[in-house]
């Protein structure tokens, strides 16, 4: 018998969910299969099963893996490379993506993906109903990357962000946003707003508070924010950090 208790063989872990709010990092989270994809899985993150009003996860795709054929559940989705290159068709388009090139496809339009690559590619996967408004055109389809995203500075503080599909166009009903802390800086305010949140950490460290609890959160890490709860990032380490975030926006709420 080993004279020693292997690490988490009682349960300490990271990972917590409440039912404002979810932290869940890379560790102990399990794939789901899908039908339609073959040599790909995805580690979900949010579903409406914890209370979250869209869907989000992270997607490995093996060396030739992807789609069997064009998808359209109805939904919209958006894609973002983490790692690797993933070929994406949508709309008569195709791009091949590599870290930090995105697409988002509008609800209604068949799309594909595929790996072309020797190593497996790792995507941010978003996928939800998408709210029309009235008076405005929906969004068509959008290839882009990070690098070609201008970035803008938020104040002198070292604080920035990228709009990666644009700010306040009232045809998109959601956001997805890189946010950047020098090192040492922090949100300026405790937020507390109608809006919800799904992070992933790009970049760096930092604490992150949720409700009354501060919890430290690194490269791969992904958080849940629901609606109202308090929240606010401070950048630690010895570098700066950066996630992406998705955010609802631009629609009124239902009675």
């Amino acid at each position: 018998m080993p004279a020693f208790v292997p690490p988490g063989v009682i349960g300490h872990n990271r990972s917590i969910l409440k039912k404002n709010y979810a932290v869940l990092p890379p560790d102990g989270m399990f794939p789901s299969l899908l039908p339609g994809l073959e040599g790909a899985q995805v580690f979900y993150q949010a579903t409406p099963l914890m209370g979250a009003r869209f869907a989000q996860g992270r997607l490995d795709v093996q060396p030739d893996g992807g789609t069997r054929g064009a998808r359209d559940d109805g939904y919209e989705h958006f894609l973002y490379v983490l790692a690797g290159r993933l070929q994406v068709t949508a709309g008569g388009g195709m791009e091949l993506l590599g870290p930090g090139g995105f697409a988002y496809v509008p609800a209604g339009t068949g799309f594909s993906f595929r790996n072309p690559g020797e190593v497996v590619a790792n995507a941010v996967w978003i996928k939800r109903r998408y709210v029309p408004a009235e008076g405005f055109a929906p969004p068509g389809v959008r290839f882009g990357s990070r690098d070609a995203t201008p970035r803008s500075t938020v104040d002198e503080s070292g604080r920035w962000r990228q709009y990666l599909l644009g700010t306040a166009d009232l045809g998109m009903d959601f956001e997805m946003n890189v946010m950047g802390f020098a090192p040492g800086t922090h949100f300026h305010c405790v937020e507390t707003h109608i809006f919800e949140h799904g992070m992933v950490m790009l970049e760096g460290q930092g604490l992150q508070l949720l409700d009354r609890d501060w919890h430290e959160v690194w490269v791969g890490d992904f958080v849940w924010f629901g609606s109202f709860v308090p929240q606010q990032f401070y950048c630690t380490g010895w570098e700066g950090a950066a996630y992406l975030l998705y955010k609802d926006v631009n629609r009124d709420v239902e009675l």
